[in-house]
This record gives C-alpha cells, structure tokens and sequence, in this order.
C-alpha cells in the first residue's frame, strides 16, 4: 500500500487547527463542569500510577547499584 505524504501532512495540518466545521457543540455548563472535573480526575489518577512506576523504578535501580558495588564496582549516581 502507498502512503501519499503529502495528504498524510495536509490531514494533520487541518486536524490541529480547527477550522468553523470542526467545532465542539455546545454544552450546557453543568456539562461542561463534569467534563473538566472527569478529566482532572483521570489525570490525578495517572501522575498517582506514575509515580509508583518511578518509585518501581528507583527501587529496581538501587538493587542493581547495590548488587554491583557488593561486586567491588564503583558507581557514581547523578542527582
């Protein structure tokens, strides 16, 4: 199959600027309200995942570190 690049940038283009057509429909404000406080909740809940990927992470991390300086390697680690 043959992608035409030029169509692929013109879609992208005019999806990322949204042009009188592409306009949301009206919503009351009570709607509105729900719909921010929906997303902020679905955000709160990632950074909260987030971190504990970091926390799995650095965890992992120190084990390693630790495995190789029970080995005699010394690491320098950056903060």
């Amino acid at each position: 199959m043959d992608i035409n690049n030029e169509n692929l940038e013109s879609a992208l283009n005019n999806s990322a600027q949204p042009n009188e057509t592409q306009q949301a429909p009206p919503m009351s404000a009570e709607m509105e309200i729900g719909f921010h406080q929906g997303a902020l909740n679905t955000l709160a809940s990632e950074r909260a995942e987030l971190n504990t990927m970091i926390q799995n992470v650095e965890k992992i991390m120190g084990m390693h570190i630790q495995r190789l300086e029970q080995m005699g390697v010394k690491v320098q680690t950056k903060k």
